[in-house]
């Protein structure tokens, strides 16, 4: 699933309502350079990282959702979706971690991390 953002203040993005983003799925941001993936848990927590892999050009916003674990769908690398550390390779390198605020009415919001992101060999912005 593929979603849509508005810029707000320096840094944050609106990117949709909370219910735009079923639980225990992910969706895409693309129109963020580089994209985002935002994570809805089945437990309700909200998380944002970077969308591409860093082991290799692959959107995890397709892969698997487990808890606060993203598995990516190419070659199986695991991230932590709280800290974006490896769980499990092939990956070596964590993904960039962005802060997410649900506010009252329910949108989603990303202050987008000011970090170098972390792209897999051959990809860049």
């Amino acid at each position: 699933m593929t979603g849509t953002a508005t810029s707000g203040p320096a840094g944050r993005v609106r990117l949709c309502p909370l219910g735009d983003i079923p639980a225990g799925e992910g969706v895409r941001f693309a129109q963020v350079s580089p994209p985002i993936a935002v994570f809805h848990t089945e437990d309700g927590e909200v998380f944002a990282i970077d969308d591409t892999c860093t082991h290799q050009d692959a959107s995890l916003a397709d892969g698997w959702l487990e808890g606060c674990e993203i598995e990516c769908p190419l070659h199986a690398s695991k991230f932590d979706l709280r800290t974006g550390e490896v769980d499990a390779p092939p990956a070596k390198v964590g993904v960039r971690t962005h802060a997410v605020t649900v506010t009252d009415d329910g949108d989603v919001w990303v202050e987008l991390s000011t970090d170098a992101p972390r792209l897999p060999p051959g990809v860049s912005l």
